[in-house]
């Protein structure tokens, strides 16, 4: 039977809740997972990478990866990795859309959402973007299963229930990207997050990481 990590509440830095990872047999093993199935991925990838890369650079000024701060494991702030799929200059034009918002809650979302290059709206779709967070997982900052990072204007909306999901390490995939994704909405993804804090276990990082492939080719809720 697999071991569940386990958590205990810690002191508060800048506001937000820290936590203590207690050793056990399911942290040690995601973590290997993690960063094997991350470094064999990055190797077999690395044409689709190269792709990705020239499509960017022909299509569009900028760099071709985007970094930005995400919030981490209890509160840490940490360098997330995606290919750039906007305009460079996609955040100065944020507020100028935030009335055009199509999420409820602290998440902004536009279905067509004018920042986003041709490119990008394809890399987005089938969630080629997210790709360079393989590189997030190496490091360490991400799990390839777990809750999506948040950025910190988010964080410091969430209620207590929502801050609960920082402590977990943020994952490429989870349970509301295999449910639905931007369909769903803001309480729904909680309640997902949620559910996975209860479910952790090596069995369930397994039936959602079999599940992600089919809904990225559906494209179902990717904007």
């Amino acid at each position: 039977m697999s071991q569940r990590v386990l958590f205990e509440p810690s002191i508060e830095i800048v506001g937000l809740p820290t936590v203590q990872v207690r050793p056990c047999t399911y942290a040690s093993a995601k973590r290997c997972f993690d960063f094997l199935f991350a470094l064999v991925l990055l190797f077999l990838l690395f044409p689709l990478f190269l792709a990705i890369t020239l499509a960017i650079a022909l299509t569009s000024k900028g760099p071709i990866l985007y970094r930005s701060e995400r919030i981490g494991v209890g509160g840490g702030p940490f360098q997330f990795l995606k290919f750039r799929s906007m305009y460079v200059d996609a955040d100065r034009r944020l507020t100028e859309l935030l009335e055009q918002n199509e999420k409820d809650g602290p998440i902004f979302k536009m279905k067509r959402d004018p920042r986003v290059t041709p490119v990008g709206r394809f890399l987005r779709r089938y969630s080629l973007d997210e790709l360079p967070q393989l590189i997030n997982v190496l490091r360490g900052d991400m799990s390839i299963v777990g809750p999506r990072p948040p950025i910190r204007r988010e964080v410091e909306q969430y209620d207590e229930y929502a801050l609960q999901r920082l402590t977990v390490k943020p994952g490429i995939t989870c349970y509301w990207q295999i449910m639905g994704r931007s369909e769903l909405t803001f309480e729904q993804w909680m309640d997902l997050d949620h559910r996975y804090l209860q479910d952790m276990s090596f069995w369930t990082d397994l039936m959602i990481l079999c599940r992600t492939p089919s809904a990225i080719v559906r494209g179902e809720g990717a904007y």
